[in-house]
């Protein structure tokens, strides 16, 4: 059974809050529509189809240059010209979620919190540019693992670091991706935004995250 708002409190037994990068705490769909496309437009490429810009937003920038790129000549050469890319002027279009620092600001009282993102070398300059590093204790990105979300190897370095069991950790996504990632780690998942996943709790604003664990 999903449970909701009315669901009782775990704040409890909870110690630290992950987030998701795009989708959770930014709008960055015109941000990464915007870069993958200029990388297409550089070898000549069509702009992505809708499947594509699903695709792009759920996994890493190598991954998703490999899915843009199959099939054409110019796939390594797409990848060595995305690492000189830069990246500043596509971070300044992504779009902060209503209440993302208030949000933060209550459950840094609170909790220990963490970024688990398939973003690579651009997610400190993404938290940097809007001002919100300062709150978080650890940010692992898919240059810090062997293999990316899904896989839970992002959640459990975070989980280590801070010496916690999985069950002392909510993870906070809005993808499949993000589903299966907790699922894996054993760690409570809020799905933001998005009803179809299948979740331990729904957030449809960022600040139910705080009501959903206890401290409305």
């Amino acid at each position: 059974m999903k449970k909701g708002l009315t669901s009782p409190p775990i704040r409890d037994k909870i110690r630290a809050v992950i987030f998701d990068c795009d989708g959770v705490m930014f709008d960055s769909k015109k941000a990464n529509i915007s870069y993958y496309n200029h990388l297409l437009k550089r070898f000549g490429l069509p702009p992505m189809n809708e499947t594509q810009i699903e695709y792009v937003h759920m996994h890493t920038a190598d991954e998703s240059v490999a899915h843009l790129f199959k099939g054409t000549p110019y796939l390594k050469e797409a990848q060595d010209y995305r690492q000189e890319m830069d990246y500043m002027p596509f971070v300044r279009e992504m779009v902060m979620e209503p209440g993302l620092k208030e949000v933060l600001s209550i459950l840094k009282a609170n909790f220990r919190l963490a970024v688990a993102t398939n973003r690579s070398n651009t997610i400190e300059k993404v938290l940097e540019i809007h001002g919100i590093s300062h709150f978080f204790d650890m940010v692992v990105s898919s240059l810090d693992v062997t293999k990316p979300k899904p896989h839970p190897e992002a959640i459990q370095k975070i989980l280590q670091q801070f010496a916690l069991a999985p069950q002392e950790a909510v993870y906070v996504g809005d993808s499949a991706v993000d589903q299966q990632t907790a699922e894996a780690a054993g760690v409570i998942f809020i799905a933001y935004g998005n009803k179809k996943l299948k979740a331990d709790y729904h957030a449809v604003r960022l600040m139910d995250i705080p009501q959903i664990l206890g401290l409305g």
